[in-house]
């Protein structure tokens, strides 16, 4: 990138590198690339970035910036947050987004805040108030209110989301004003507590099933005590089977990124990506021999035999199994009438295709 500099007088401009430039006469100046990781070649990289989202950004925008830091050729996030939401957000990078349905699929914690008095367009602090009420003394029930919600419970997700009707996500709709009948789902609230309240605001903590809406959560206690309500702090912190307390910000791996001597090297950056086998160790496992690792990888089904062992499961086992060869984790499958089949495996790991399906 060039900056376009005008020189109006014929006089030393020090971005000229000290030379006199006629009257009117431009020149391009190179502008300095504070950041030295963008000059590192895209690279092939897998891996788990447990972020720490900040509150005020899109997910996609948090994406677009781990994957610029790591420079990382292929990346994606799970477990969208809004805007207004901080905290965990899982971004996977390279082959580690193939898998992301199997270890994002654990029950989550937020810790959220609601204002009493006040409903919103979507729920939050960034939508538009489309009705109040006074607040008396509704706070006195709340306990009442939050224990109604533990266990089993139908929620409505909110129109201002990313669920898909016809193939289309319903924040669409919302920004369209076009109507559209929004499906209920079954979640489970495991657990609620109340963190903190005043006269119109309540902090709780949520342990609650995937799927699980916070703002609608907030929205229906409101409802609940006759005033509504909305959220005005959401951040998630924790995910059943990620590793917890390991979360890191944006600006904690600007700076790692910055202080390099050598901006190809990401030793330091790189011993942040949790494995992708280690996130995958939860589930019961097969030990395939190599021979027929090789063949599953081409999408080959194997049949088990005495060569196999098993770790949490049997032959018998009907749900899906981690599958591993020399200790390797190469994908995961299922078993059906003492068959191995294939499901989602990583690309080539026994390099058998030359890298022909990297």
């Amino acid at each position: 990138m060039t900056d376009t500099i005008l020189n109006t007088d014929n006089q030393v401009n020090p971005q000229a590198n000290g030379h006199t430039l006629p009257r009117g006469k431009k020149t391009k100046v190179k502008k300095e690339i504070p950041d030295k990781s963008r000059r590192a070649p895209k690279r092939e990289i897998d891996g788990i970035f447990l972020l720490d989202k900040p509150s005020g950004i899109s997910s996609a925008l948090a994406l677009t910036r781990v994957r610029g830091i790591y420079r990382a050729i292929k990346g994606g996030h799970t477990g969208t947050l809004d805007p207004l939401a901080s905290g965990l957000l899982p971004i996977c990078l390279g082959q580690a987004a193939k898998f992301s349905s199997y270890f994002f699929e654990g029950s989550k914690k937020y810790i959220a805040t609601g204002k009493l008095g006040i409903a919103t367009s979507t729920g939050d602090a960034e939508g538009e108030v489309i009705a109040t009420s006074p607040v008396t003394n509704e706070i006195e029930r709340i306990d009442e209110a939050i224990n109604s919600f533990i266990g089993e419970i139908t929620q409505v997700p909110p129109m201002y989301s990313a669920i898909k009707v016809n193939g289309r996500p319903l924040y669409k709709y919302a920004r369209a004003g076009h109507d559209v009948e929004v499906p209920s789902r079954v979640v489970q609230i495991i657990y609620i507590k109340l963190l903190d309240k005043t006269q119109d605001t309540f902090t709780i903590e949520v342990y609650c099933s995937k799927g699980t809406y916070i703002r609608t959560l907030v929205e229906d206690i409101g409802n609940y005590l006759g005033c509504g309500a909305h959220v005005t702090a959401l951040r998630r912190i924790e995910v059943d089977g990620l590793p917890k307390g390991t979360m890191h910000t944006l600006e904690s791996i600007q700076v790692l990124a910055d202080k390099r001597e050598d901006f190809t090297d990401f030793t330091e950056l790189d011993a942040l990506l949790i494995p992708i086998d280690k996130v995958m160790a939860y589930l019961p496992c097969i030990e395939i021999p190599e021979e027929k690792a090789k063949l599953l990888t081409m999408g080959q089904r194997q049949k088990v035999d005495e060569a196999c062992t098993f770790t949490n499961c049997n032959v018998n086992y009907e749900s899906t199994v981690q599958i591993r060869t020399n200790g390797m984790f190469i994908g995961v499958g299922h078993l059906q009438k003492g068959v191995l089949i294939s499901d989602r495996m990583m690309s080539d790991p026994l390099h058998a295709n030359k890298g022909l399906y990297k």
